[in-house]
């Protein structure tokens, strides 16, 4: 027994030993989920030192979203914002251009072509947004393009309604929980046409679809996972249930997820049941306590960034990610972090059987 426990220590401290040195010889990728408080906004860091904003929130405000996104900016060390990838044409995800563009300097806007939903308000954002296009360049991409990003891989899986077709490297394996998945209403709002992508360094894998329905992510995931599982999830839709279906959610089951809630938009109870049991225990963050998800629906506080509502100081979480998949999650509210490393809890399991 005593021999195993030290076999064990040996085989720990050297996994834990060569994932440091791996990782120091390597820079990290870095995302800021930002509080847009129930909208969108998520930064990403390549490690070559290019930027992805994925969405901008919500307009108005006097400017309070734009201003929580150039925070996060300068706090990464940017002095521009290489790509703005907007998933789709829904205020609280392309509201904030106009602002954005007016404080901070952008390089290229990514879209999924003009805006499909015959409503005013998409109407007249993508006319706000089309006002900002020239002077910047602008590239629409559709499902298998790749966002020229140095030194990581933005993979676009979804836009305009259309999906890949092929598995992704690795995928492609049947998935049994499509056979109790119900079959979801069809969806025609711009939330279907989300701009998805799943971006990769190196073993590490994040996961972000937008606001896409479940009707388009069971095209993804059934009968066959196109996508295969992920280390990082954004969760769908703010955490809403016309979103995260359990055949999509447990198909792709995260290391560990992040839902950009509001206090009062998004975590559905039903979604958050479903994202807590995939993913377990430490393993779930949130930008806001849900109100609706009450007691027994939201994760312990110091998962969340701002569990508060009357005193919203809209504070951010932040993820660390290294080559060899390792990766850290950190609440700026409290400096709480976990870190998630595949090659340790494999040790762990192995030491335990």
């Amino acid at each position: 027994m005593r021999r195993n426990r030290l076999s064990v220590f040996v085989s720990l401290a050297t996994t834990v030993l060569f994932s440091t040195l791996s990782n120091a010889k390597s820079k990290p990728l870095q995302v800021y989920a930002i509080d847009v408080e129930g909208g969108q906004s998520t930064l990403i860091v390549s490690p070559s030192g290019q930027s992805l904003l994925v969405d901008t929130g919500w307009p108005g405000n006097k400017g309070r979203d734009a201003d929580r996104i150039v925070a996060a900016a300068k706090s990464a060390g940017l002095k521009q914002i290489d790509y703005v990838l907007i998933t789709h044409f829904h205020r609280d995800h392309v509201g904030g251009v106009p602002q954005l563009a007016r404080r901070f300097k952008i390089g290229t806007f990514i879209d999924h072509g003009p805006n499909l939903e015959d409503s005013n308000d998409p109407k007249q954002d993508y006319a706000a947004y089309e006002r900002v296009l020239p002077g910047h360049k602008h590239l629409v991409v559709k499902p298998g393009d790749h966002v020229p990003i140095k030194g990581i891989d933005v993979l676009v899986l979804t836009a305009a309604g259309e999906h890949i077709q092929q598995p992704v490297h690795g995928a492609g394996t049947p998935n049994p929980a499509c056979a109790d998945e119900p079959k979801p209403k069809a969806d025609d709002t711009e939330n279907s046409r989300s701009l998805g992508t799943l971006i990769t360094y190196g073993k590490f894998r994040m996961l972000d679809l937008g606001d896409l329905t479940k009707d388009k992510e069971l095209e993804l995931m059934c009968p066959d996972n196109l996508i295969g599982t992920v280390d990082l999830f954004i969760v769908s839709h703010h955490g809403w249930n016309q979103s995260n279906s359990n055949a999509f959610v447990a198909a792709i089951h995260p290391k560990a997820a992040i839902m950009n809630n509001g206090a009062r938009k998004g975590g559905s109870p039903d979604v958050w049941t479903i994202v807590n049991n995939v993913v377990g225990p430490n393993r779930f963050w949130q930008l806001h306590y849900s109100i609706e998800g009450g007691a027994e629906h939201n994760v312990p506080e110091k998962f969340i960034a701002n569990p508060d509502e009357k005193n919203d100081e809209g504070k951010d979480i932040k993820v660390v990610a290294q080559k060899d998949g390792a990766f850290d999650v950190i609440n700026s509210r409290n400096d709480f972090q976990w870190h998630y490393n595949l090659q340790l809890e494999m040790t762990l399991s192995g030491a335990a059987k």
